[in-house]
């Protein structure tokens, strides 16, 4: 190549065109958007082209000129919406013992979760939109993993995803990236421990997993029921999401208890709390 300058510069010139691409977003709505936003005018500034499907109603999530907005109908109004959200966000600051804070967290996933499934399945449902998607050509999908439905048209699309997060309830993030989490090690969360626990306290923190299995059963098992009907084949939760390429992390050890991590597993920070710029 040194010989042959001109091919150099060609080369030079189709990486350039290369660089900048086509990414569908997935989001869900609330302050998970709120962070994922500032990424998309980033993205949007380096010359990417970003799609964002949503549903008509939404709280924050709101057209903009940094992406192309598609929208789909669904069957329930902002008013509803927004009781829900109030509703399961008070409980986030009230007392009790775990038993009444388990409770109210299983309510309020139930409902969150009805919505989330209810507007997938309306989306998947329409042909018009999923034929759009099917025929754009996307090179990766970024979404929330929180609610699944990025991680189906992620499967039924054949493209790589990156999981945008703060957290999955019942640790599903960690059982998807066969990240390990000590009890002894990682707080559970309603325990208030910190990362240095006592025996008891240890055997405390054990136990706390096992309400987790009735958690993910009615929070999560809906979208593998969705996901089995529209891909046509038998799919569980763990593997729409261990299909992601790079999970971004929006955590920061200053804040959090420390806690393993995987190779494609990127804390970044959170990002609708401090600007900076992200990593590469």
């Amino acid at each position: 190549l040194s010989s042959s300058p001109p091919v150099v510069l060609l080369l030079l010139s189709l990486l350039g065109l290369a660089a900048a691409g086509k990414v569908l977003v997935v989001p869900a709505d609330g302050s998970h958007w709120l962070s994922m936003r500032e990424v998309l005018d980033i993205l949007r500034q380096k010359g990417h082209e970003v799609v964002v499907v949503a549903p008509e109603v939404a709280l924050h999530i709101k057209p903009s000129k940094n992406f192309v907005m598609k929208m789909y109908p669904v069957p329930y109004t902002e008013e509803d919406l927004k009781k829900q959200f109030q509703a399961f966000f008070h409980f986030s600051f009230e007392q009790g013992s775990f038993l009444e804070r388990f409770v109210k967290a299983y309510q309020g996933i139930k409902r969150i979760t009805n919505f989330g499934v209810t507007s997938c399945g309306h989306l998947l449902q329409n042909k018009e939109l999923i034929r759009y998607l099917e025929e754009s050509k996307f090179d990766a999908v970024l979404t929330d993993p929180v609610l699944l439905c990025g991680a189906i048209l992620a499967k039924h699309l054949s493209l790589p995803s990156v999981y945008f997060l703060r957290g999955i309830p019942c640790g599903l993030d960690f059982d998807a990236t066969q990240c390990p989490k000590p009890p002894s090690y990682v707080p559970r969360g309603f325990t208030q421990f910190t990362d240095r626990m006592t025996f008891l306290q240890r055997v405390k923190n054990l136990l706390h997993d096992i309400p987790d299995i009735f958690l993910c059963d009615f929070a999560f098992e809906p979208y593998s029921k969705l996901a089995s009907e529209f891909l046509q084949e038998d799919v569980t939760v763990l593997d729409l999401l261990r299909q992601a390429s790079v999970w971004l992390l929006r955590s920061d050890f200053v804040l959090e208890y420390p806690r393993p991590l995987m190779p494609n597993i990127i804390p970044i920070g959170g990002v609708n709390c401090a600007h900076k710029e992200l990593p590469q």
